[in-house]
């Protein structure tokens, strides 16, 4: 795959920006900025070339128009890490339709799922917003397997990719093309599609662990590279006896990709098989690959996030691009 890098873009260009924007909240604040930070080079960039911003993205699974799920305190905290990491004043807005965007620095639009266009991938839905701009940059790796409308523009207009999307992409693609085996792959959350990606992922993977809510959806028995927990009583996290499987098969290692929280991650009691996952994969020697939401806050809440060689916001993505070497976010 060859993507062309943001740095390629003209100057005074109109860009249309797909960000990762659907961070943990909490009292109707941004509890996490680390996945807004990520763009925050990309931006600089085009405001140093002189470039008109409208960023573009989603938070939550919001029933049309939740006014909980509005993306303004985003936007607020957005721009308050935009003029930090810049040390000057930028001219910006929100707008809750389409609009121009030619007078201001950086234009947020509102949450983007509040209209059923972006996830039916209606080719009517932000046709204003596309006519009145030069081109198209996606710096949302974590959305880049889903086929919604605003994945999809870079069939419309000229696109360039993030620099946080190329460098993630360059270091997955290089644990695919180049794996330092033995390769152990452990799956979580509760998500049931994750499991229409084994058959794919056996002839990659030396070991597959799964946990979460995935072992309610599979048999125990599996082959010997796959080890499905069986998790505790109650069924909401790792049993010791789980834990210490995983933890054998990640010391004999040297890639662990894990996605996907291994308990019910919402409960503070259910937390232990996650947490100790985390702290292996922290002290492991082997080249570490972690992605979602709750796997990433679990090596952060236990200090280990600087020990994982790549952290991706995407669960699902990394599992596409492992699998399929490619993404709808560039396939024609």
């Amino acid at each position: 795959m060859n993507l062309r890098s943001v740095v390629e873009i003209s100057e005074n260009s109109k860009v249309i920006l797909k960000m990762d924007l659907d961070v943990p909240m909490k009292d109707g604040n941004v509890e996490d900025e680390n996945r807004l930070k990520k763009s925050l080079p990309t931006i600089k960039l085009l405001l140093d070339k002189h470039c008109k911003i409208c960023i573009i993205g989603h938070l939550g699974r919001p029933k049309r128009n939740d006014q909980l799920l509005s993306l303004y305190p985003v936007y607020q905290t957005l721009i308050s890490l935009i003029e930090e990491y810049q040390k000057i004043t930028i001219r910006h807005q929100f707008i809750k339709e389409v609009a121009s965007f030619e007078s201001y620095d950086v234009t947020v639009l509102e949450n983007l799922r509040f209209w059923s266009g972006e996830e039916s991938n209606d080719p009517e839905f932000l046709k204003a917003l596309i006519q009145i701009s030069d081109c198209y940059v996606n710096d949302a790796l974590a959305t880049a397997h889903r086929k919604h409308r605003s994945v999809q523009l870079f069939k419309e207009l000229p696109a360039y990719y993030g620099l946080a999307f190329v460098s993630e992409v360059e270091k997955i693609v290089a644990v695919v093309q180049h794996p330092q085996k033995p390769i152990t792959i452990i799956l979580g959350g509760a998500k049931e599609d994750k499991l229409s990606y084994l058959p794919a992922l056996i002839p990659i993977a030396d070991h597959i662990c799964i946990g979460g809510k995935l072992p309610r959806f599979i048999s125990q028995e599996q082959g010997e590279k796959i080890y499905v927990a069986k998790l505790r009583e109650d069924k909401l996290d790792l049993s010791d006896a789980d834990i210490q499987e995983f933890k054998k098969y990640i010391v004999q290692s040297r890639t662990v990709i894990w996605s996907g929280a291994l308990g019910y991650f919402e409960k503070e009691d259910a937390r232990k098989g996650t947490r100790e996952i985390a702290k292996a994969i922290g002290e492991s020697s082997a080249y570490t690959i972690i992605a979602g939401g709750d796997t990433e806050a679990s090596v952060s809440d236990i200090g280990v996030e600087d020990k994982i060689k790549l952290i991706v916001s995407g669960g699902g993505m990394l599992l596409e691009l492992l699998t399929k070497d490619t993404l709808p976010a560039w396939e024609s």
